[in-house]
């Protein structure tokens, strides 16, 4: 009972409170060069200097967890429409991230290969460059040739740290990169070694606001995310009050809190402009924590990166996440996100036909408090003219099939699961070999006069067991590709 609510109360918080002047560590920064934990720097606002506007490449995102990442090979990544690529340079020991074009002719680096001397090859023509974008060869120039040492012949090298488990890249001006503070979530280096943490993210088909647009409805919880995290029977007037608010963000509150004030308070931090968290202490869970980066892929597209933080009063239910095998809890946590996906990747295609957010208060019909938060993130859009995309319109729509696929969105890029699936795959190959052996030799049994009952009744169990072991493990592969077609809160009661 203790995971299942106290993750219900989670997502419900992160629907409800919003805040903007949390506090933000400062920024030590990988520069491509060593980090100087002691270095003072000027900080610069988040967003650029410009104080009338918000510019979304001055800001630090997420791309990766680090334990997703394969040191082997080169990993691609898209932010804000900029193709990426990522890799692990070994001379170093640091994660560089790169444009993903090779100077040369433009062709994608993360179709490369880090070669034995550490370094990231274009698949093209083998040109070869250092962890800063310096290209050390050209294999088709003479020996004593130097083009190499051109600045055209350098790939462009971003700024990259790693805060919390997560690989940060900084797309703007690359000497404000370590004047701009990094957005971590600060409860979590007070006393780091207590809290315990699910993570996972999704690859989302609608864009980063709508993502945090969402998060922070916290009505909507016991009706979409019924018979999954919430229950229609929690529906409550939701008396939202946000406490203060400005260019960096917002903060606010829920003096009731989640199902109907059982739990307390709840607080929210929203740091512009993508990053937010709902703190809520109660008595029966210990204090919680939900987390979630939207970090901006493309028009209509971004990574969400969602983590449980959990202080629970009581030993056992942290030592339960910690057994629990990271890929099963993502399989539950993806199709939490399915409950809403499909009506959001419509409902900003519907807003943008009606003007989009500077017409947000005419196309929504917010009446009631539990809108605060959203009316709260509309207008800091709209005052600090912070879309990240503008001037671009959304893509066609996708399918409900192309919106419930897992394996592109999730999968493939997530080692825990992709590692399941290959597992799942060779034990359902095997079952289906043993099976498929104790078929054919039962007919051979069979014909012996001499065949005992016991051996026939072993040959007859062994196939029905195979073949129930295969279904399931078929069942079970299945979620590693797609979603449900009819949400929980759809199906009879």
């Amino acid at each position: 009972m203790a995971i299942e609510e106290t993750l219900t109360n989670q997502t419900q918080s992160v629907n409800e409170t919003v805040g903007a002047n949390a506090t933000l560590e400062k920024a030590i920064v990988n520069l491509n060069i060593p980090s100087q934990p002691n270095r003072e720097v000027d900080e610069l606002p988040v967003g650029g200097t410009d104080l009338s506007r918000f510019n979304w490449k001055e800001v630090w995102y997420p791309v990766y967890y680090v334990e997703d990442l394969d040191q082997t090979k080169p990993n691609s990544f898209t932010l804000l429409d900029q193709d990426l690529v990522i890799w692990w340079e070994q001379q170093t020991g640091t994660w560089r991230v790169f444009d993903d074009k090779c100077p040369h002719r433009l062709a994608p680096l993360s179709e490369g290969r880090i070669t034995a001397d550490g370094l990231l090859e274009c698949p093209y023509h083998g040109w070869a460059f250092s962890g800063d974008g310096t290209c050390d060869r050209i294999p088709q120039q003479p020996e004593d040739g130097t083009a190499q040492q051109s600045k055209r012949a350098c790939a462009i090298s971003l700024p990259t740290t790693v805060k919390q488990g997560l690989l940060f890249v900084y797309p703007g001006q690359p000497e404000n990169a370590a004047k701009t503070k990094v957005p971590i979530v600060e409860p979590l280096e007070e006393s780091p070694h207590e809290w315990v943490c699910l993570n996972t993210f999704r690859d989302l088909p609608y864009d980063a606001l709508t993502l945090i647009e969402n998060v922070l409805d916290a009505s909507h919880v016991p009706f979409t995310h019924h018979r999954s995290v919430g229950n229609r029977a929690n529906a409550s007037p939701v008396e939202l009050e946000v406490l203060e608010s400005g260019r960096q963000g917002f903060k606010g509150t829920w003096a009731e809190g989640p199902r109907k004030g059982t739990l307390g308070r709840q607080n929210t931090t929203f740091i512009a402009p993508s990053l937010m968290w709902h703190d809520l202490t109660s008595k029966q869970f210990g204090r919680t924590l939900t987390v979630v980066y939207a970090t901006p892929i493309r028009k209509g597209e971004c990574r969400l990166f969602a983590r449980f933080p959990f202080k629970f009063s009581s030993k056992l239910p942290g030592l339960f996440i910690k057994l629990t095998p990271r890929w099963y809890s993502h399989i539950g946590q993806n199709a939490v996100l399915e409950d809403d996906q499909v009506f959001l990747h419509y409902q900003e295609r519907y807003l943008e036909a009606k003007g989009g957010s500077p017409n947000f208060a005419k196309a929504f019909y917010l009446p009631t408090t539990a809108d605060r938060f959203v009316t709260t993130l509309r207008q800091w859009v709209n005052q600090f003219n912070a879309e990240p995309f503008p001037g671009r319109s959304l893509p066609p729509a996708l399918s409900k099939e192309g919106l419930l696929n897992r394996y592109h969105s999730h999968t493939t890029k997530c080692a825990s699961c992709r590692n399941a699936l290959a597992t799942i795959q060779r034990f359902k190959l095997g079952v289906a070999v043993t099976g498929g052996v104790a078929w054919a030799i039962l007919p051979l049994i069979l014909s012996l006069t001499q065949a005992t009952l016991l051996a026939t009744l072993f040959s007859t169990t062994i196939t029905l067991l195979s073949g129930a072991a295969w279904v399931g493990l078929g069942r079970l592969e299945r979620q590693f590709y797609e979603g449900r077609n009819v949400p929980p809160r759809n199906l009879p009661e």
